[in-house]
């Protein structure tokens, strides 16, 4: 199915760009959630008095994206875990871990868009990263810590 994007789409392409999809995907995903519309000739009309617009959008979006990643290039998460003697946590560290950490320091960002590399199973540090836009992620340092038992 060819569609017109309304949106940059990471492998298939840029506003206005005509991409060649399969029939559910632009069917149960892309058209509901308002990122493509069908390549026919009233839509290809459409799309020619509404660019302007689009592209305005998307520069704007893409702005607010720079700024934050200029915000949130040396962020530190700090997590504290419940861990056995050899630094093993009991559980794991998660993407929602992650979130609450990074909201509580003032930053917005979608659970979908943290990319843990590996479980975090163990105490110490590591590199998470942070989808901000389409091609634009930054690197978040997360430092795992034993929580301190009082006994």
């Amino acid at each position: 199915m060819q569609v017109i994007l309304l949106e940059r789409i990471q492998k298939l392409g840029g506003i206005g760009d005509l991409a060649n999809v399969k029939a559910g995907y632009a069917r149960n995903f892309l058209i509901p959630q308002g990122k493509v519309k069908p390549a026919t000739k009233v839509n290809l009309a459409e799309f020619e008095i509404i660019k302007a617009d689009l592209l305005a959008k998307e520069a704007s979006t893409l702005a607010e994206a720079q700024a934050k990643e200029a915000a949130m290039n040396d962020v530190t998460c700090t997590i504290t875990a419940n861990a056995g003697d050899e630094g093993k946590l009991f559980g794991s560290v998660s993407a929602a871990d992650i979130l609450d950490s990074l909201t509580a320091q003032g930053f917005e960002v979608e659970k979908r868009d943290i990319h843990l590399p590996e479980s975090i199973r163990h105490v110490g540090e590591y590199e998470v990263s942070v989808s901000l836009y389409t091609d634009l992620s930054v690197n978040v340092k997360v430092i795992v810590e034993a929580t301190a038992e009082s006994e």
